[in-house]
């Protein structure tokens, strides 16, 4: 067993989850395969396979003490190389995971080597405000980590949750800021803003807001990327 799965199946206890060894090997299989690619083409900073276990992993996994996601449609909005979403469809293979980011040379890849590994995910190339026309309101959960402000992010994210579905934002030590902030946002998009709960990974502060869409969102909204930066709600 190499550093990066050992280190996932070590921080596994700590979150309260149990995953099969085959499972836990094929989150190693993927990390493997991400550090390989990202000697080409930039898709983690983080290149110690300790650390990309402990912040790209185990930070992805806390979100299933969260939720149930079994049988359960989940988008991930701004994935990059594939986080949170790719580790949950291992660990929940019962999920449906979409994958959503802008940069189609990442997608291209995440889209050829999930297969080879037996992990299934729906990749989309697109930008979440343009492609949310497709999906809007289909999804039962929207995930995403550290893409932007959380008033930025809320409009980006919350169009695609369905009514009592979830918005599972990962943010870093200013969320409860970024919450006041977005208050506004959240109100006007649908949503209520339930709990902040925060995970400690790597002795950092790791929260996550769990926003519940109460509301459809207004057919208004999300706006033209440049209006939302310029304008956040």
């Amino acid at each position: 067993m190499d550093i990066l799965t050992q280190t996932i199946a070590a921080g596994l206890p700590e979150l309260g989850i149990t995953l099969p060894e085959e499972t836990i090997a094929t989150m190693g299989r993927f990390g493997v395969a991400l550090l390989e690619k990202n000697q080409v083409m930039n898709l983690t900073a983080i290149t110690d396979p300790v650390q990309v276990a402990k912040l790209h992993f185990l930070d992805s996994l806390t979100l299933m003490t969260l939720a149930d996601f079994r049988g359960k449609t989940m988008i991930d909005v701004g994935c990059g190389g594939g986080f949170p979403g790719v580790p949950l469809a291992i660990a929940c293979p019962e999920a449906k995971v979409t994958l959503l980011d802008s940069l189609g040379k990442r997608m291209t890849w995440l889209e050829q080597t999930l297969p080879t590994l037996g992990i299934n995910a729906r990749c989309i190339t697109g930008r979440a405000e343009e492609e949310v026309s497709k999906r809007r309101e289909q999804y039962d959960f929207a995930l995403s980590r550290a893409v932007a402000r959380l008033n930025i992010l809320c409009e980006l994210c919350l169009p695609y949750v369905k009514v009592g579905g979830w918005f599972l934002a990962m943010k870093g030590s200013a969320a409860a800021e970024e919450a006041k902030e977005a208050e506004r946002a959240i109100t006007l998009l649908g949503g209520r803003l339930e709990e902040i709960v925060n995970f400690t990974i790597d002795g950092a502060s790791h929260p996550v807001l769990k926003i519940r869409k109460m509301k459809p969102t207004p057919p208004t909204y999300p706006r033209r990327y440049g209006k939302i930066k310029q304008q956040p709600l």
